[in-house]
């Protein structure tokens, strides 16, 4: 184990034997990821980088080091910022975030297939491209509305599409980890799921 400037000892942790795979959870200052998903995660050399310019502290270590021939240093698993990123408090209106708030699934017929976005009052009975009148759709489900009136053909989103705030986008990538966390970053992705006796 290791000490830093801070006097937090670090924790070292296993890990893939290459530092390719040995990406960095990124916290906030108040320990939190800055995003759940994507998850917030900087290569090892953007780590160290950071490291090295005093801009966070180091929480979590791997096993695995690099070395240069007067240096050698433990890779960062998880850091945390030393200065706090005020977080945005209105997510960017993106197909993307749409497809987050409405968790990757058609708001008619709830598949996870070929998703596009449909307007709930069509662009030409004019409907807005807003959070408020955009949904998650599957072409067949967006093919088969049309250019209709929700009402006309009886065909309405399970969720009634709404502004998210940044909470509910990162409550909803909580649903959707990425296809390898590591056991280090376990304590800091899931803030509201009770702990084990």
């Amino acid at each position: 184990m290791g000490e830093y400037g801070d006097g937090k000892v670090t924790v070292h942790v296993p890990v893939p034997a290459t530092p390719d795979g040995c990406p960095a959870l990124v916290l906030n200052a108040d320990f939190r990821p800055l995003s759940y998903y994507p998850l917030s995660l900087w290569s090892w050399q953007d780590a160290i980088k950071a490291v090295f310019l005093d801009r966070v502290n180091i929480v979590s270590e791997y096993d695995t080091a690099v070395r240069s021939p007067t240096f050698e240093m433990r890779l960062p698993s998880v850091v945390s910022l030393k200065t706090y990123v005020q977080p945005s408090r209105h997510p960017a209106f993106t197909r993307f975030n749409v497809f987050l708030r409405d968790r990757f699934s058609c708001q008619y017929c709830g598949s996870h297939e070929d998703l596009t976005f449909d307007h709930l009052i069509p662009r030409s009975k004019g409907g807005q491209t807003t959070w408020e009148n955009v949904v998650t759709a599957c072409s067949p489900c967006n093919l088969r509305k049309g250019n209709r009136m929700p009402r006309d053909i009886d065909m309405w989103p399970m969720q009634m599409p709404y502004a998210p705030s940044v909470h509910d986008l990162h409550q909803n990538g909580r649903l959707f980890p990425p296809n390898y966390l590591h056991e280090s970053w376990l304590d800091y992705l899931y803030w509201d799921v009770e702990l084990e006796p």
